[in-house]
């Protein structure tokens, strides 16, 4: 015997997910992820029997529910299946699945399509920060076909606009986490920043790399990947973030200077593995180093003027446009909003099955 759970499936940005109500998913929370586990194919690093991509990118959940906040319409819950091993992560924030959250409120029902286009407001559970989505919506229906293009997705999409609220201090408390700009960990310079995603910032070149390196070769550099998990288990209880060697966060990003006309050029392992992009939160923080004077990306980062920032952030597959409004000082400037484009697109929706004993917590 199974039991049957309803679902939608969505490309969300440039990852992949499962979203489900979560009043089609049990109650309790343990017992929750055990069945999110057995969805996307539990511990198998191939996930054969299960809904996940066998890829951290393509292994993502959202659970979403109408909210009781006045200031929100869906609270959204980011589960990330950890590929090969047996659990989830619901430390982090996802901007990518987001984007899906506001096409999967209208076509559920939480939401009322409104005109052309309909205002989602969202509260991110997993850091207790919001964000709205601007939804294409003629004649009542969400709309996935139109011009809007991002690298790492093929073709066009209809654009899904994110403007993110109060995203400091996300998963760590603060945006600063360790209290200081720049620390220094086995003899390497680092700043660490939560504007929205844990990532521990650091200058390729120290390194002794370019920092133009494809993933496949930044992956193949185990000395380099030691180095970089040591730094990271270190940081993880300055950070606030406890022992994090069984969590994702937080992101390693090296830079260098930008080569493709962008602000500057990433290469961010997620969290022990190099990633062929950059996450939507990820490049925000990663954004916000960049304005912060004093930070490794002084002289690396080639900032714009102005309280409106618009920076591009290059990455393997191409760049991540990110709009900043900037209040502050010019000292301690502070990220009032941030912007992002990014499309979504249903892909499939049903049900999918899971055995009947561990929905009874067998």
């Amino acid at each position: 015997m199974q039991t049957a759970i309803p679902f939608m499936q969505f490309r969300g940005g440039s990852s992949k997910g499962v979203y489900f109500l979560a009043s089609d998913l049990p109650q309790d929370e343990k017992l929750r992820d055990r069945v999110l586990l057995a969805i996307m194919g539990g511990s198998d690093p191939a996930q054969i029997d299960g809904l996940g991509g066998a890829h951290p990118l393509t292994s993502k959940i959202a659970v979403v529910s109408r909210s009781n906040r006045p200031d929100t319409d869906v609270d959204y819950l980011f589960v990330q299946a950890v590929v090969g091993e047996d659990r989830v992560d619901v430390t982090p924030n996802c901007g990518n699945i987001l984007a899906g959250v506001g096409p999967f409120a209208i076509e559920t029902g939480l939401v009322k399509a409104t005109a052309d286009e309909t205002l989602v407001r969202i509260f991110m559970v997993n850091s207790s920060n919001r964000c709205e989505l601007r939804i294409k919506t003629p004649g009542g229906q969400v709309e996935y076909q139109g011009e809007a293009r991002i690298d790492g997705v093929p073709g066009t999409s209809a654009p899904v606009i994110c403007n993110y609220k109060d995203l400091a201090g996300s998963a760590c408390g603060s945006l600063l986490p360790t209290g200081n700009i720049v620390d220094v960990v086995d003899g390497i310079e680092v700043s660490c920043i939560d504007n929205g995603m844990p990532v521990v910032v650091l200058r390729a070149r120290d390194f002794g790399i370019s920092g133009y390196e494809s993933a496949g070769e930044m992956n193949a550099n185990t000395e380099l990947k030691a180095r970089l998990e040591s730094i990271r288990l270190q940081l993880g209880p300055k950070m606030n973030l406890g022992d994090v060697a069984k969590k994702v966060v937080p992101k390693m990003s090296l830079i260098a200077p930008a080569v493709n006309g962008g602000h500057v050029c990433t290469r961010t392992f997620i969290p022990k593995v190099c990633h062929t992009s950059i996450g939507v939160l990820g490049a925000v923080s990663v954004a916000t180093v960049c304005i912060m004077p004093g930070s490794v990306a002084a002289g690396i980062a080639n900032v714009p003027s102005g309280n409106q920032k618009h920076l591009s952030v290059e990455h393997p597959s191409g760049e991540f446009s990110v709009s900043l409004d900037v209040g502050g000082t010019v000292a301690r400037p502070e990220v009032l909003n941030a912007g992002l484009l990014r499309t979504a697109r249903l892909l499939s929706k049903g049900v999918t099955y899971i055995p009947e004993t561990l929905w009874r917590g067998k």
